[in-house]
């Protein structure tokens, strides 16, 4: 009989958990993915790359946004759903039908345990390819929207190699008085001399003209001129001059971030001394203390989950009317909070050194045991109260 209601209280308990988890997991992603997105418009804006590019780089991100909320969110969901059973006194049920407490600890350690593994799931495994593949969608994509990076009395370098400088936009987006400077090469079509270093572009008027072939923009009355190698240079005036608009690369950083490495090279990066891996440039100290860091943030930021669970666990702690019961709910809840806020900080430098890593791995599992007999001795006082 108690077997049957315990199990039917579990199932309960952990439903409503899972309410409130996925709940707050949801609503704090979507407020901080819908500022990034934002944020990311400077992709179109600024950059000139499509709507699909933007999209698919802005989705892609998502679930590095779910990880970071996942350990809030369980404490969030797990605090909420012990006062809600306390509340409507669930829990005095079982506690009459002489179930064990510490069962019921064992039971909020193990939904812990699901939540860690998905945790270490995502940030070990997933999120570093999803974010990879995001800056690998930057890296491989040309530019759509010239017009829109464009801007009047600025020079515009989102280009690589590239300057463009406009002294009018009208609302036609007609430009006035255009200087463009080519030092890399990118206009490499109107130059058929292979010792030139750099073009110059100077034009009245110009259109950027987009069809369904390809993006061009159309010179009105204006001047080329190029420099050799030897500094010579040569002018061509012009009336119409054509520039393609094609297979032309951003400035946006497309080299892959520690946080999008894979946690296998970042560890190879950071035990192998001779590596020479383009993504993290190994060799700098800097590197290796970051690597270092985002290791600890993927592997031991989630060993905090199972602590939290231990800690609220103390809220099930028979008080009777003790006036400062209220208080005895909030100080666990703010110190499972504070430890969350701790271990996000102390992970920025665990990288330093390897005392530092094995303290921040070694603090939960440590933390754990010691709580979890704590709670033992506890609940064994109750016992023998209630026995007296």
């Amino acid at each position: 009989m108690i077997a049957m209601l315990s199990n039917k209280i579990y199932k309960h308990f952990f439903l409503e958990l899972s309410k409130y988890f996925f709940l707050v997991l949801f609503t704090f992603s979507i407020i901080v993915w819908t500022v990034q997105a934002v944020n990311y418009l400077d992709f179109i804006v600024d950059d000139g790359h499509s709507v699909p590019v933007y999209l698919n780089y802005a989705l892609l991100n998502i679930p590095k946004i779910l990880t970071k909320f996942i350990p809030l969110s369980f404490l969030l969901a797990l605090f909420i759903t012990i006062l809600k059973f306390e509340n409507e006194n669930e829990f005095i049920i079982l506690w009459t039908s002489g179930l064990n407490k510490i069962k019921v600890v064992n039971f909020f350690f193990k939904v812990a345990i699901i939540v860690t593994l998905i945790h270490l799931f995502l940030a070990s495994f997933l999120n570093p390819k999803f974010l990879n593949y995001s800056r690998s969608l930057i890296a491989s994509s040309n530019l759509n929207y010239i017009s829109s990076m464009i801007k009047s009395n600025q020079f515009n370098d989102t280009v690589e190699g590239l300057t463009i400088y406009v002294e009018e936009k009208d609302e036609n987006d007609l430009l006035k008085n255009i200087f463009i400077r080519d030092d890399g090469k990118t206009l490499k079509a109107l130059d058929n001399s292979k010792d030139s270093s750099n073009m110059t572009i100077f034009a009245e008027t110009g259109r950027i003209v987009n069809n369904d072939n390809a993006s061009y923009l159309a010179l009105d009355n204006g001047i080329i001129q190029t420099e050799n190698k030897k500094n010579e240079i040569q002018s061509i005036n012009f009336k119409k001059t054509n520039l393609l608009l094609k297979g032309m690369k951003t400035k946006s950083i497309i080299m892959p971030k520690i946080q999008e490495t894979p946690s296998m090279i970042l560890i190879k990066c950071l035990f192998n001394k001779n590596t020479d891996h383009n993504l993290l440039n190994c060799p700098k100290k800097k590197s290796k203390i970051d690597a270092m860091a985002e290791i600890n943030r993927r592997f031991g930021m989630p060993l905090y989950i199972p602590a939290i669970s231990i800690l609220l666990s103390f809220l099930i702690i028979s008080r009777g009317e003790n006036k400062r019961k209220n208080f005895y709910k909030y100080f666990y809840f703010a110190l499972a909070f504070t430890s969350l806020i701790m271990a996000e900080i102390l992970v920025r430098y665990s990288g330093k050194s390897l005392t530092y890593s094995y303290l921040y791995y070694l603090t939960p599992i440590t933390a754990i045991p010691i709580f979890y007999f704590i709670l033992l001795k506890k609940f064994h006082d109750e016992n023998l109260k209630k026995n007296k």
